[in-house]
C-alpha cells in the first residue's frame, strides 16, 4: 500500500473511473477514492461530504425505522435489526457468492460460543475473528453475513462470525473473554487443521471497540497477539466533545445519545468509562506502544467518526502501522447496507481488499 496521498489522481486512475464507474458516481468518485488513500500522517477528525444518494433514499423508505440506540428499547431495535438486515430477510442475499458457511461452536469461559464460519471460494491461510457492532446490545451472525461475505470472497480471509453474549444480560468483560477464546481456538490446533497461519481480530463500531481492547489486553498480558486489527467505525471512546457527534447527532442510523444507553448496559459497576479496556481511545499515546498493525475505516455521517480518526492517529503517534481510509459520503454501519446502497457495497468491498493486501 501507497504512504502518502497524491494531489491528484494519476492517470490510470481517471481512466479507471471514466471506464468502469457508473456515470451517476463519477463526479464525486475521485475525491472518495482520495480520502480512501492510506495518509502519511493521520489527522485528528475526518470530515464529511455530501451523503450517497443511494444510502439516503434507504433511510428514508426502507431503512426508516431502522435505528441505533433511538426511542424504542433494545430489544425492539434487535427484532427490527433482524427484520430488516436478516440475510434471510434480504432478498438475493443468500446468493451472494461464498464458498461454504460452517454452523459451529466452542467451549469457552462462560459456555458456548457460537461461530458462523464464511469460507472464501478460494481461501488462503488466513482468519478474521469478526465481533459484530450493534452497541454491545445488538445484533447477530444473521444481520452482518451478507456484507461478511463480501468481505470473505474480497479478501480470501475465512471469516469467523462470534456470536457473542450480548449486554445488558451479559455484563464486561464476558465479550473480551469470548472473543480471546475465539482467538485463541483458531491461533492453536484447530487452526493448524484448517490450514489457518494468520489470525487477524476485527469488528465494527462496539465490535471494533472490543477488537481494540482485546489487542490491548493482550499485548498487556503477554499473550499471542493478533496479527492485526481491523477497525470498523470504532466506538474507541465517547464522543460527546466532538463536531462530528454535533453534526451527525440524529438521523443518520446511529443516534448519538443512545450511545449513554449502550454504556450503560455494557459497563457493570465498579468499571470507569475510562478504563483501559473500555475506552482504548482515551488512553495515552505512550500507553499505545507495540499494538498489532491495525487499519481503521471511518465515515463521513458518523457520529463515531471523530474518535476513530483521534484513535488512529494515537496509533500511528506511538509508532505503530497504521492505515486509515475514510468514506466522507458514508453512515454508520455501511458494511451492513450493501444491497441498498452501491456507495456501501464498493466500501464494503474496498475492506475486503485492504484485507487481501494484508
Amino acid at each position: 500500500m501507497g504512504d502518502v496521498v497524491p494531489t491528484q489522481p494519476s492517470r490510470w486512475w481517471i481512466q479507471y473511473i471514466n471506464t468502469q464507474v457508473p456515470s451517476s458516481l463519477q463526479s464525486s468518485f475521485e475525491y472518495t477514492f482520495l480520502e480512501f488513500m492510506p495518509m502519511s500522517s493521520i489527522p485528528t477528525t475526518g470530515n464529511r461530504t455530501k451523503l450517497a444518494s443511494s444510502l439516503a433514499a434507504f433511510l428514508k423508505e426502507d431503512g426508516k425505522d431502522l435505528h441505533l440506540g433511538g426511542d424504542e428499547d433494545f430489544h425492539a431495535e434487535r427484532r427490527k435489526h433482524t427484520e430488516i438486515l436478516g440475510i434471510h430477510r434480504i432478498q438475493g442475499a443468500l446468493e451472494v457468492p461464498i464458498g461454504e458457511v460452517q454452523f459451529t461452536a466452542i467451549r469457552g469461559p462462560h459456555g458456548c460460543i457460537p461461530l458462523r464460519i464464511l469460507k472464501p471460494s478460494n481461501p488462503g491461510d488466513r482468519a478474521l475473528v469478526y465481533m459484530h457492532g450493534g452497541g454491545y446490545t445488538v445484533g447477530c451472525a444473521d444481520d452482518f453475513e451478507r456484507g461478511l461475505r463480501v468481505v470473505a470472497e474480497e479478501s480470501g480471509f475465512t471469516v469467523v462470525i462470534v456470536e457473542y453474549r450480548l449486554a445488558p444480560e451479559y455484563k464486561f468483560p464476558t465479550q473480551l473473554d469470548e472473543y480471546e477464546a475465539v482467538v485463541a481456538w483458531l491461533q492453536g490446533e484447530e487452526g493448524k487443521k484448517r490450514g489457518i497461519k494468520k489470525v487477524v481480530g476485527g469488528g465494527d463500531s462496539a465490535g471494533g471497540n472490543m477488537t481494540a481492547a482485546l489487542a490491548l489486553r493482550l499485548h498487556d498480558q503477554k499473550k499471542a497477539n493478533l496479527a492485526a486489527q481491523l477497525l470498523l467505525y470504532p466506538e474507541a471512546r465517547v464522543p460527546f466533545d466532538t463536531k462530528a457527534c454535533a453534526e451527525n447527532n440524529s438521523g443518520y442510523y446511529l443516534e448519538a445519545n443512545g450511545i449513554f444507553s449502550f454504556a450503560d448496559h455494557y459497563l457493570p459497576r465498579g468499571v470507569p468509562p475510562s478504563d483501559r479496556y473500555i475506552s482504548p481511545g482515551m488512553q495515552d499515546v505512550g500507553n499505545l506502544k507495540d499494538l498489532p498493525p491495525t487499519y481503521v475505516f471511518t465515515a463521513g455521517f458518523d457520529p463515531l467518526r471523530d474518535v476513530g480518526v483521534e484513535y488512529a492517529h494515537k496509533l500511528q503517534e506511538a509508532g505503530n502501522e497504521v492505515v486509515w481510509r475514510h468514506r466522507p459520503d458514508l453512515t454508520h454501519g455501511f458494511l451492513q447496507f450493501g444491497h441498498w446502497s452501491e456507495e456501501c457495497e464498493e466500501a464494503t468491498k474496498e475492506v475486503g481488499k485492504t484485507l487481501k493486501d494484508l
